[in-house]
């Protein structure tokens, strides 16, 4: 049977989905079948850190109170309990909104999947950092926008090469910009202030929409608090409107509930709730009724020490071996929270042959250039530090430097 025959099923198939190809993180979770491999590749976190017993006495608590609410259909924008909830910890994060400014969503990525769709059109223009996550890079390709990166250095997005950008007459005028300003996946850095703010002013200027994705703020190990963009839009008067944080329970709760949120201006949030109602009507009363009552309990604020600590573990260990194995052959970027660090090879070769040699060494990393929309560095890699333990990691770090002595020759 021929694939382009139009009688062929898969010719009916959406040229957007024809060549997205498969997540590589989940492909390399496959060889954790072997009991000796090493992963440095996944950005889950750490299964033993959640906090069991807090979510099954919030899970026992909404199902005894409110079985309806757990079991009946819910309001698209979410309860209005658990928005009451989010405002709150926004609150706490020094992000004040209303609950009424809040649509639940099934996880972050929906959240942008939703702006997507309700903002591009084929051809449109979206930018994002180079290197970003996978997952925009594949809504835009499927979406036929036409994506351009801008660079992130140890600092975060390059906000004067984005300007540049903006003034190049030969270039489009992006409808949607999507950034991750504190402890970005894969590069780890964040943006200062003083960048977040020009940033907004950009927007302002020239008239883009602002995702700003939130999924690792609160795992900060070292240094001050920054303050989210949509926290700074008081002081760059116009840029409110602009500007849709996307927030997320995953990695401080657990991936599994799926319970993120986005806050934003009713001119952008209301059209998303439309496109969210042709996705799943509403999230499942009885994860929403869950988060509630672990809110309410204050388990989160409790736990998220216990959390943070281990990661503090896990990235010092990362960082010694680091200097220890890689010294003078990988550079890497040292962040103050998050789950990642961010190398290139200062030796000749390329990450993808280097990750074939690890694979044998048993330790597996992630590519860097998957992470680029246009402009893949062949020499990059990523390094997660949020599921192994310090053990692991110093031991997949030594392996990882028997493999780059290979590649070197």
């Amino acid at each position: 049977m021929n694939p382009t025959d139009p009688a062929t099923p898969e010719a009916l198939i959406h040229p957007g989905y024809r060549n997205i190809g498969e997540s590589l993180v989940r492909e390399l979770s496959r060889l954790m079948s072997d009991q000796e491999m090493i992963s440095l590749a996944g950005g889950y976190p750490g299964a033993e850190l959640f906090d069991r017993d807090g979510v099954r006495e919030a899970a026992h608590a909404a199902l005894t109170d409110s079985p309806t609410a757990c079991l009946q259909y819910g309001p698209t924008e979410g309860m209005a309990g658990l928005r009451e909830s989010v405002a709150q910890w926004m609150a706490h994060c020094r992000a004040p909104v209303s609950p009424d400014d809040l649509l639940i969503l099934s996880g972050s990525a929906q959240g942008f999947d939703l702006l997507v769709r309700t903002l591009i059109r084929p051809g449109d223009c979206a930018v994002v950092e180079r290197p970003t996550y996978t997952g925009p890079i594949r809504v835009l390709k499927v979406a036929g926008a036409r994506t351009l990166t801008v660079s992130v250095d140890a600092q975060g997005l390059n906000v004067d090469e984005l300007e540049a950008m903006l003034r190049d007459p030969a270039l489009p005028r992006p409808r949607l910009l999507y950034v991750v300003p504190t402890f970005a996946n894969p590069s780890g850095a964040s943006m200062p202030v003083s960048r977040r703010l020009k940033l907004l002013q950009l927007a302002v200027e020239y008239g883009f929409v602002i995702a700003e994705d939130d999924p690792y703020s609160q795992l900060r190990f070292e240094g001050e608090p920054l303050p989210h963009l949509i926290a700074l839009t008081d002081q760059v008067p116009g840029s409110k409107p602009w500007v849709v944080h996307l927030g997320s329970f995953s990695k401080v709760i657990a991936p599994g509930l799926r319970v993120a949120w986005m806050a934003g201006p009713a001119v952008l949030r209301r059209p998303c709730m439309l496109a969210k109602q042709l996705d799943d009507l509403s999230n499942p009363g009885f994860t929403q009724m869950t988060v509630q009552r672990y809110l309410a309990a204050g388990r989160l604020q409790q736990h998220l020490p216990v959390i943070v600590g281990a990661y503090r573990e896990r990235a010092a260990a990362m960082r010694d071996a680091i200097a220890i194995h890689l010294a003078g052959r990988v550079n890497f970027n040292i962040p103050q929270g998050g789950m990642f660090m961010w190398g290139r090879l200062q030796t000749e070769g390329k990450a993808r042959d280097l990750l074939a040699l690890a694979i044998e060494e048993k330790v597996t990393f992630v590519p860097g250039d998957i992470y680029d929309a246009d402009q893949p560095d062949l020499r990059t890699l990523r390094l997660s530090f949020s599921t192994p333990t310090p053990t692991q990691i110093t031991e997949g770090v030594a392996r990882l430097g028997r493999a780059v002595n290979r590649l070197a020759g």
